[in-house]
């Protein structure tokens, strides 16, 4: 069902949904509307909005209440329409899609000119009628489209973003004649002003009558009152104007090449003046004695230069003379001999110092030897064991009366019998 009232205690809880009270005169229901079906609404509604609500009737059961759940929502006054208008505006406006940075310059004399608009429509009669006055050699592409109804955003916006990939216009106009708020709509939808300001093609707006204002008037680089003021803007230079330039920089011209052509001939009377001054057989004299001049300088610098090669010559000459194989041999022969002779004698200093060491080391050796120890009349005593076999007896702890033990002395070795032990 659609019921029409008054919003009252409107409530925006973090969920996103929208719970309030819609009112008349004469009775009030509860509403609610969840956030999948209220992100459709094209407005912010207040306290106080009148609005039309479609909706189904619910029963909330913890509270007992029946209720209204909204699923769609439009202003119910005269300013809907208006109201979209405007928070749409304000919205594109903090994206910085109407800033003067972004406005492209409109050329001063295109060549082709893209016109977006109806077919049929006045806006075109009018467009090519100012063209044809000004500016006839100018060529028009048109680029219908519906420019009212709900089809309408989506054409003008993928009109404008062809011509501009296309990229065969230099400048586009973009508009209709006037009307309501509701006729020109379309150039009120979001997708035509992004699709604008994308657009790298200069666009000129116009829509409407001079009161009239659209949102694609603040995207576009150039707004025009009127379809027949976008043709003159299109066409800074008119077709007489241009003609009258030419004329201008003819006559420009012809003076430039009047006053070219005598300070030539000025300058030709000029140099005839100093080519009858200056006779060439003077020129020839002058010539002839810088030639002799240099003649003699080349003279001296090729003496100075044999001179000074032949001195290099000679020197190269005798370092190569040091450098010949028989020269390197007799001093490779010399400096061998001489590390012969070094060798022979390190090798004869090596052998006399091992020789020294040697016979230092044998009188240690001597000295430390169990023979030397022997010849002063020490022995050693062997106990010759079946298990351990011969082991040196340096405890009577070893022995016992009746072995037998095999005693080693300087000289040789003799056997003896054990009769008696006796432990200190």
């Amino acid at each position: 069902m659609w019921l029409e009232g008054e919003i009252s205690n409107l409530a925006r809880p973090s969920s996103g949904h929208w719970y309030f009270s819609l009112k008349d005169e004469n009775a009030q229901i509860r509403c609610a509307m969840f956030r999948r079906a209220n992100a459709r609404v094209g407005f912010v509604p207040e306290n106080g909005d009148k609005v039309m609500v479609r909706g189904k009737i619910s029963l909330y059961e913890a509270r007992g209440d029946y209720q209204l759940i909204a699923e769609h929502m439009e202003d119910a006054g005269s300013g809907a329409l208006q109201r979209a208008y405007e928070q749409l505006r304000d919205q594109l406006s903090k994206e910085g899609l109407f800033a003067a940075e972004h406005k492209q310059s409109l050329p001063t004399l295109p060549h082709r000119i893209g016109i977006i608009t109806s077919g049929s429509g006045a806006a075109l009669h009018d467009i090519t009628q100012v063209m044809q006055r000004r500016m006839p050699l100018v060529e028009v592409l048109l680029y219908p489209v519906l420019v009212q109804g709900e089809l309408a955003p989506a054409e003008i916006s993928h009109a404008i973003m062809q011509a501009d990939h296309e990229g065969k216009c230099d400048v586009l106009i973009v508009g209709r004649g006037g009307g309501s708020l509701e006729d020109l709509w379309a150039f009120n939808d979001e997708r035509v002003a992004r699709a604008a300001f994308a657009c790298k093609t200069p666009i000129i707006s116009a829509v409407g009558h001079e009161v009239d204002f659209t949102i694609l008037d603040f995207v576009a680089d150039l707004r025009a009152p009127t379809p027949s003021a976008a043709a003159e803007l299109a066409t800074p230079i008119s077709s007489d104007d241009l003609l009258g330039r030419l004329s201008s920089l003819l006559q420009h011209m012809a003076r430039m090449l009047s006053n070219r052509l005598q300070r030539e001939q000025n300058q030709l009377g000029h140099l005839r003046k100093r080519l009858h001054l200056a006779h060439p057989g003077q020129w020839v004299n002058q010539q002839q004695q810088r030639l002799d001049g240099l003649s003699k300088r080349l003279q001296q610098l090729m003496t100075r230069i044999t001179g000074d090669k032949r001195t290099r010559f000679e020197r190269i000459s005798q370092r190569l003379g040091r450098q010949t194989p028989a020269h390197k041999l007799t001093e490779n022969q010399k400096q061998l001999a001489y590390l012969y002779k070094r060798l022979q004698d390190n090798v004869q200093h090596k052998i006399a110092l091992h020789k020294h060491r040697l016979g230092l080391q044998s009188g240690k050796l001597d000295a430390l030897s169990p023979l030397a120890t022997l010849q002063r009349g020490y022995a050693v005593v062997q106990l010759d064991d079946a298990k351990l076999g011969k082991t040196v007896v340096s405890s009577v702890e070893q022995i016992q009366s009746g072995v037998e033990l095999n005693t080693e002395l300087h000289d040789g070795y003799f056997s003896a019998q054990v009769t008696s032990v006796t432990k200190k």
